[in-house]
């Protein structure tokens, strides 16, 4: 196996659905795909981090793993477990140049993002400017920014966290949720 100084675990599935519709499956196809893809991943190169002491884990989480959505409760539990694995293995750095850390988007332009916003929308033909508008006003008030967040917004905080220059940072879940998250820390 090649050795790997820099593990960024961003496989991630996400959809709506009514609780009581959540099945067993449901429940195990989202802790494969969103928390043990990570974990294994990690496992495999985090020891070779430790020997060479340097390395960068960083999983991306989502503000859905402090915040969980009604309508994503099975997202929203592996992206608290995605906190939970990090900051796990962030203690494990102890007096090492290994970082361990997490990153949460909030509601983030991407492939499927339409799809996702017509699935929670009152008008699902309406406009996608009109449909965005209405998931900001109503599934996410607490938004500061209102809008989509763009993926190289994103990728900015992790490009940081990646690089020599966050060697302070450890152990963190670092927002870049345009505000949604309604709590300080």
């Amino acid at each position: 196996m090649p050795s790997v100084d820099i593990l960024v675990n961003n496989l991630g599935i996400y959809e709506t659905k009514d609780f009581a519709a959540i099945t067993d499956a449901d429940w195990r196809r989202y802790f494969e795909v969103n928390v043990l893809s990570g974990a294994r991943l990690a496992r495999a190169y985090f020891p070779g981090m430790l020997e060479r002491n340097w390395g960068r884990i960083i999983f991306i989480s989502s503000e859905s793993g402090l915040v969980t959505p009604a309508e994503m409760i099975h997202y929203g539990m592996t992206k608290t477990a995605q906190l939970a694995i990090s900051r796990g293995l962030a203690g494990l750095t102890k007096g090492t140049k290994v970082t361990v850390n997490s990153v949460l988007p909030g509601p983030t332009r991407s492939e499927g993002i339409i799809d996702f916003l017509k699935s929670v929308a009152s008008d699902p033909a309406a406009a996608p400017e009109q449909i965005e508008a209405e998931f900001f006003a109503k599934g996410r008030p607490s938004s500061l920014l209102q809008r989509m967040i763009e993926p190289d917004e994103i990728a900015n905080l992790v490009a940081y966290v990646a690089s020599p220059l966050s060697s302070a940072t450890n152990g963190a879940a670092l927002r870049v949720d345009g505000g949604v998250t309604p709590t300080i820390g």
